[in-house]
């Protein structure tokens, strides 16, 4: 990039190459979307920072075609557990052989480098997408509903502007874009010192092979599995303790004594975070719109961070692909933030009083927390796992189940094909019937009669039942826009395009 040069439009131009900005980028390019994505680092940060993904965006990963390539560094979590100082559980979440609706198991851990490795692999493959490493924003320097100029700046130093007509700012909590778009945060008031620690395992005996708080007021801890080989400590930072002492060899080495044996770990990482609440007040300003962390951060305890952001994207590229190729009115983005916020503040809402369980270091307190918690626990059963919720408002109907996550089964259509719901389906919008549908069509929409067009195990009309409904319009984000009557659910559809 040159001094002063001019680049050609392009459709959207992302800030920010972490998990968030990546997804959103393979997404859009799915929808032949043109993708400038760009971020200040040459390279992919060589440690973790996420740890956690559940079942949904093992989904959109399977959208992204990238499962194969990151199964040896990831690994299912079937149990999580709270127990207290002398080791009594507290809580205990138990998702082993639970079926979920994406067809995957609910929960995973993972080794984050290796996962952004396989997105900019699969970004690679994209026509449609530009990555640029080392680029900075530098401004925003027009910002209106026509598009916007940004001036980037390339890794010699030299400028230039580009012209998109929507910018993402997927550039984390320091976010650059927040920052130039003038957004403030809305802060929970959460605060609580971490110390974090990454290790490999040269040896995994005795290690818990599932997530682990210990609710211990003498020094609250996480013991989580990562990928294959990996492990993650979390220590709170007790009152006066500075980050500095804490980050000391011989402060972690004491601390990790009571977890593992000498020699059974190597520490790769040592941080001081402070977990806290904070949502953006604004996601979308102009043509500039907020992703991930930009948009809002969470405390660590439902391990639901990159899974929000991943979230966002998933909501935001169908809508960014039908406002840019085929003129749909740009309002149909105002319901990004309608639908992605309250399910964020929910999930900040309950981690935080996770949070305040977990991070009491009052011993009164403590053992009245102990008390309560064992006495509403039945003995050996397992608590219910939480669940997230699904999509009050927005671009949704008022009938059953409208707002919810659709199912995936194994599946087959009336040429043959076999596999898994999404794979056979596509990305757009789907219209799935009891009663026949071939007079009903139109744009960026699949029509199938169930039973004769699509074929499964039974899966979907008993869902159809439950909803009460002969026919369910399902959105490119795999939440249901309605159900009812197939003619009035596209009727409802075209209206709420405008097509």
């Amino acid at each position: 990039m040159s001094d002063s040069q001019t680049e050609s439009r392009l459709d959207v131009l992302i800030v920010g190459l972490g998990p968030v900005g990546a997804v959103l980028a393979g997404l859009l390019a799915q929808w032949n979307v043109s993708v400038l994505a760009i971020d200040r680092e040459t390279e992919i940060y060589r440690l973790p920072r996420a740890a956690h993904f559940d079942h949904e965006i093992m989904r959109i990963f399977q959208q992204l075609g990238i499962v194969d390539e990151i199964q040896s560094d990831i690994r299912p979590l079937s149990v999580y557990e709270f127990r207290n100082a002398v080791g009594e559980i507290l809580m205990r979440f138990d998702n082993a052989g639970q079926r979920t609706v994406s067809g995957w198991p609910p929960s995973y851990m993972f080794h984050q480098p290796a996962v952004e490795l396989a997105l900019r692999r699969r970004l690679a493959g994209y026509s449609h997408v530009e990555v640029r490493t080392g680029t900075r924003l530098m401004d925003i320097l027009t910002n209106n509903e026509s598009g916007i100029c940004a001036l980037l700046e390339d890794p010699n130093g030299h400028q230039g502007r580009v012209f998109a007509r929507f910018l993402i700012g997927a550039d984390g909590g320091a976010s650059t874009v927040r920052r130039l778009i003038g957004v403030k945060l809305s802060d929970y008031g959460f605060e609580e010192p971490w110390l974090v620690i990454d290790a490999v395992c040269n040896d995994e005996t005795g290690l818990p092979p599932y997530g682990l708080q210990i609710c211990d007021p003498a020094r609250p801890t996480t013991v989580m599995p990562m990928g294959p080989g990996r492990r993650r400590w979390e220590f709170m930072l007790l009152p006066g303790e500075e980050p500095e002492e804490m980050l000391e060899d011989e402060k972690i080495a004491a601390l990790l004594e009571r977890q593992a044996q000498p020699g059974q770990v190597e520490v790769v990482r040592k941080a001081v975070y402070e977990f806290h609440g904070l949502v953006a007040e604004r996601w979308r300003r102009g043509s500039v719109l907020l992703a991930g962390d930009a948009a809002h951060q969470m405390p660590p305890f439902l391990g639901q961070g990159m899974c929000s952001g991943i979230r966002d994207a998933a909501n935001l590229s169908w809508k960014l692909a039908l406002t840019i190729k085929d003129r749909i009115d740009a309002g149909l983005l105002d319901t990004y933030q309608i639908e992605r916020e309250p399910h964020v503040r929910d999930i900040i809402e309950r981690a935080i009083e996770m949070g305040r369980v977990i991070c009491t270091v009052d011993p009164e307190v403590a053992k009245n927390r102990d008390a309560a918690m064992l006495r509403s626990r039945q003995s050996g059963r397992s608590d219910p796992l939480p669940r997230l919720p699904g999509i009050k408002q927005g671009f949704v109907t008022a009938t059953p189940l409208a707002g919810e996550l659709f199912l995936q089964p194994q599946a087959r259509l009336r040429n043959g094909s076999k596999g898994r719901l999404d794979d056979l389906l596509g990305l757009e919008f789907w219209l799935i019937s009891k009663t026949p549908v071939d007079s009903i069509s139109m744009e960026h929409m699949t029509s199938l009669h169930l039973g004769r067009d699509l074929l499964d195990d039974g899966t979907i009309a008993d869902w159809l039942e439950k909803a009460k409904a002969d026919a369910v319009l399902v959105r490119p984000d795999r939440y249901v826009f309605g159900t009812g009557k197939a003619i009035d659910l596209v009727n409802e559809l075209r209206l709420r395009l405008g097509t």
